[in-house]
């Protein structure tokens, strides 16, 4: 089944992967900020506002630190909202609401999820019908299709790297890259994995 990108989010850990037919010429790379998803060396050009994002924050916000992930520019919104000291559920739903859903040739909803220091996490989506954010305690997936609504589902991961690898070999379809992200007791941890 091809579900596109997708987040998981449970109450310490989460994970985001890119899956894509159209472009599957990139990585994630670790920035000073942030994770962020792009281009391969080798990718052919394009001019697609959708390919090159800001896909994970960890940010600090007035009650410690908070993380925010995510398949587009939203996230940069969702963590700056949570810094200025936002609740998760709004900065995730204005966020959402004001970037709506992607205006390519799919309606691509937009996706993300936020974990707070203090055990909260949240997930989100905003499809051309239905704008859904839901606090979550077990671990939890929203995709751009097919599972375009929160729903449970398994996840054993307790670390960023496991999060990341368990989700990036999910058995869902045109695996590109994928981010982890876990509480820890120095606040959190990142992880990567770019396939082979």
């Amino acid at each position: 089944m091809y579900v596109g990108r997708f987040v998981v989010v449970g109450p310490d850990v989460g994970a985001y992967r890119v899956s894509s037919r159209s472009f599957p010429n990139r990585e994630i790379t670790a920035r000073e900020e942030a994770l962020t998803v792009g281009p391969t060396e080798d990718a052919p050009e394009t001019d697609n506002p959708y390919v090159s994002y800001n896909c994970l924050r960890v940010v600090e916000t007035p009650t410690g630190e908070t993380v925010a992930f995510g398949n587009g520019s939203h996230v940069d919104p969702i963590a700056e909202k949570l810094e200025l000291g936002y609740p998760a559920r709004d900065a995730l739903a204005e966020s959402l609401l004001a970037l709506d859903y992607e205006k390519d040739d799919y309606d691509t909803p937009r996706i993300a999820a936020t974990i707070g220091d203090g055990g909260e996490a949240l997930i989100g989506t905003v499809r051309k019908d239905a704008l859904l954010v839901e606090t979550v305690d077990e671990p939890t997936l929203v995709a751009t299709y097919e599972k375009n609504a929160p729903g449970s589902i398994e996840l054993e991961a307790d670390s960023a790297e496991a999060a990341a690898s368990e989700v990036y070999d999910l058995e869902f379809e045109h695996a590109v890259c994928a981010a982890g992200v876990a509480r820890t007791e120095d606040g959190f941890e990142t992880a990567i994995e770019n396939g082979d």
